[in-house]
């Protein structure tokens, strides 16, 4: 017996010695019915047919501009500051130093994490901004995030002009941002 579509046969006549209208041996039992060449009918792959004349614009994410990122990367900077005044100025206290610096790595560890599962950071959280991908609009996940970040040195070369970018570019990327299929939206 051969376990094809529950649809019988795809137009042809049910036979009623056939349960559940499975096509009889030798006959497409799935897939798109038969056709002389074995073309499938609208070869479309799924997607409904437009009609003529009809131009598909896919809507524009809300692209966060360049300001929003700056500002967004300034408080996550700020979020930074007290602890890296712990290892700074407590130079004469090696347990300052080393409860700052610990603190600075686990809030590294924790931005990083938080940017990969939700796409915001604390600064970005604070504007109304947040990290997708491009494809989907979907957090990037703590390893994209993860190679994104060292992307960003791609942003220091050349004068530091891949930081500036996004003010000019259509989508308001910089180069780590084209490299890892990123862009950076509104959220609110």
């Amino acid at each position: 017996m051969s376990f094809g579509s529950p649809n019988p046969g795809y137009g042809q006549p049910q036979d009623p010695q056939q349960p559940y209208g499975y096509p009889q041996q030798g006959q497409p039992g799935y897939g798109y019915p038969q056709q002389p060449g074995g073309v499938p009918p609208q070869a479309g792959y799924g997607y409904p047919q437009q009609p003529a004349g009809y131009d598909y614009q896919p809507a524009q994410p809300p692209y966060a501009n360049w300001g929003q990122r700056f500002l967004g990367t300034l408080v996550d900077g700020l979020v930074f500051l007290v602890p890296y005044l712990l290892v700074m100025f407590g130079k004469g206290t090696p347990a300052l130093v080393i409860v700052g610096a610990l603190i600075i790595i686990g809030l590294a560890i924790w931005q990083l994490i938080m940017e990969g599962r939700t796409g915001q950071t604390l600064g970005k959280k604070a504007v109304g901004i947040r990290l997708v991908r491009e494809i989907d609009g979907q957090p990037l996940g703590v390893g994209m995030a993860f190679v994104r970040r060292i992307a960003h040195f791609l942003d220091s070369l050349a004068c530091y002009i891949g930081w500036l970018w996004p003010a000019w570019d259509a989508k308001r990327q910089t180069f780590a941002d084209k490299v890892c299929s990123s862009i950076v939206i509104r959220s609110a």
